[in-house]
């Protein structure tokens, strides 16, 4: 045993004698690099992966939680500025079905189960309508973070005091709450009637104008009355809901023209309107020429009437007087002389163009239009970064929107600089960007890196370990192909000795590696 050490403790030390100090610091530094990269992976594999147990939670909820798991000895991270609580990924199933069965996050508030753990025969009615009334609020609050973006509910629930006494005017419940709405979140108004009509349902006497809901901002969440379609408040909001879907139908297509110009976090557009709502309903009567030019209409009827005469004196005669147009006493006719004449007599019946038109004007006419458009530099800290050109081209595009969104009677007497004046295209820095993180990816790319240095390096050992394989088999066949040439018998030393000569040259010239191990090889012997 002790020899084979010494054997291998002899072949290592030469194998290092022999290499140059390239080689030997290759073969430190990648055996120090593969260790190192051994370790760093087996810390980062070793590392636990730690996923959100429950968010959105209150603090009081989070340190019962944090408390709970820390007694049972269970990593945990507190995250979301203490909204949230991180434990390993393998133990959140299990954690959620135990902590749900002793109760817990309790939350601190009274539910109806309090009635069950503190209802005895010493609890008086006031004592008894506060407890029904908190519990009323907190189950109320938990059904309406049920919701699709509420984050979070607070209820206050004012009920009416119960009277030994008959009264005409029965006092009615009301109920304030407060919501805390996800960030870029919006209830319709869908969402908001079922929520009205929840709370309402939910507590005995409580109408539905007694009821006030606004979210964290302290803006209003309004019941509107849909029964209510022709009154003018109805007509207002139905065209200010016209309006303001115009200018967000504007608004998008700008954003998303100019977005694909500079980025689309690089703009921000903003779209005014002044939309006409008259609705008009006239009727006319136009008679127009048939041909224009002439002013002149379409015969549809001729008469023509031609009268001539010649001859002699003719007698008087007729009865005096007696024709309804006549004159008493005045002759007939009296005779004057030879002669003749002509009586020519036109009459023409024209037709002219009669239209009569029915005119329905639509009520939806844009009258003017205000677009403006600030855009980020390439470089937030250079507003010169931006190019003047690309300014001119987004004035010039958003002046054409502009020409052929107003209406036709409208743009006829604007100037091109008045159209140029509805438009404002500015260069700013924008603060308050929202940075959304990118999601974490099932395997990181740096693993793949390691692996393949891995690879390479194991692929590098693996060559020199070859290489120095095939050289130590070469030196050993060159020493056996020696050893053979030289006879034991000293006959013929002259012809032996020019042959050997010969091999050599011929290996010095077709393998000069070869040969200077042979070299090397016989001067180590000696």
């Amino acid at each position: 045993m002790n020899e084979k050490l010494l054997i291998y403790k002899d072949k290592a030390t030469k194998y290092w004698t022999e290499r140059t100090n390239v080689q030997k610091g290759i073969i430190v530094g990648s055996f120090l690099l593969l260790l190192l990269l051994i370790i760093f992976v087996s810390m980062l594999g070793s590392r636990t992966n730690m996923v959100p147990l429950y968010t959105n939670l209150s603090f009081q909820e989070t340190g019962e939680i944090k408390a709970q798991l820390d007694s049972r000895g269970i990593p945990s991270e507190v995250t979301s500025s203490g909204t949230a609580i991180n434990v390993p990924e393998t133990l959140v199933d299990s954690l959620k079905v135990e902590l749900a069965a002793e109760g817990i996050p309790k939350s601190g508030s009274i539910d109806y189960t309090t009635f069950r753990d503190r209802m005895g025969f010493g609890m008086t009615d006031n004592e008894f309508t506060i407890m029904e009334r908190a519990a009323m609020q907190t189950e109320l609050a938990n059904l309406i973070r049920n919701m699709d973006g509420v984050q979070h509910a607070q209820v206050m629930i004012t009920l009416p005091e119960e009277s030994m006494w008959v009264s005409m005017d029965d006092e009615a419940a009301s109920a304030s709450i407060i919501l805390n709405i996800r960030p870029g979140y919006q209830l319709d108004q869908s969402q908001i009637r079922a929520l009205y009509h929840l709370v309402s349902k939910s507590v005995p006497k409580l109408p539905i104008d007694n009821i006030v809901i606004m979210n964290q901002m302290f803006e209003y969440l309004e019941l509107k009355n849909e029964n209510i379609i022709d009154s003018t408040l109805s007509t207002f909001e139905q065209q200010r809901s016209i309006q303001r879907e115009i200018e967000r139908d504007l608004q998008r297509q700008v954003q998303q023209m100019l977005g694909t110009l500079v980025g689309r976090d690089k703009v921000l557009v903003s779209v005014t309107t002044d939309i006409d709502f008259t609705k008009e309903n006239r009727a006319e009567d136009l008679v127009t020429p048939v041909d224009p030019e002439n002013m002149s209409g379409l015969a549809v009827s001729i008469e023509r009437i031609t009268e001539t005469f010649s001859g002699e004196d003719f007698q008087e005669g007729g009865i005096p007087g007696t024709g309804e147009t006549d004159i008493p006493g005045y002759p007939g006719g009296a005779g004057a002389g030879a002669g003749d004449y002509e009586r020519m007599e036109e009459r023409i019946n024209n037709d002219v163009n009669r239209i009569r038109r029915d005119i329905v004007m639509s009520p939806y006419q844009v009258k003017d239009i205000g677009i403006q458009v600030m855009i980020e530099p390439p470089n937030p800290e250079d507003p010169a970064s931006l190019p003047v050109e690309l300014l001119g081209d987004v004035q010039q595009i958003l002046s054409t929107i502009v020409r052929t969104s107003i209406s036709k009677d409208v743009i006829d007497q604007l100037t091109p600089e008045q159209i140029n004046d509805k438009v404002f295209v500015s260069a700013h820095t924008f603060e308050g960007k929202i940075v959304f993180e990118d999601p974490a990816q099932g395997i990181p790319s740096w693993y793949y890196i390691v692996g393949g240095l891995i690879l390479f390096i194991i692929l590098l050992i693996f060559l020199l370990i070859r290489k120095n394989k095939k050289v130590e088999v070469i030196e050993e066949t060159s020493e056996q192909a020696v050893s053979f040439d030289i006879p034991d018998i000293g006959e013929d030393r002259d012809s032996e000795e020019k042959a050997r000569r010969r091999q050599l040259e011929k290996m010095a010239k077709e393998k000069p590696e070869e040969f200077s191990k042979l070299v090397r090889t016989w001067l180590s012997e000696d």
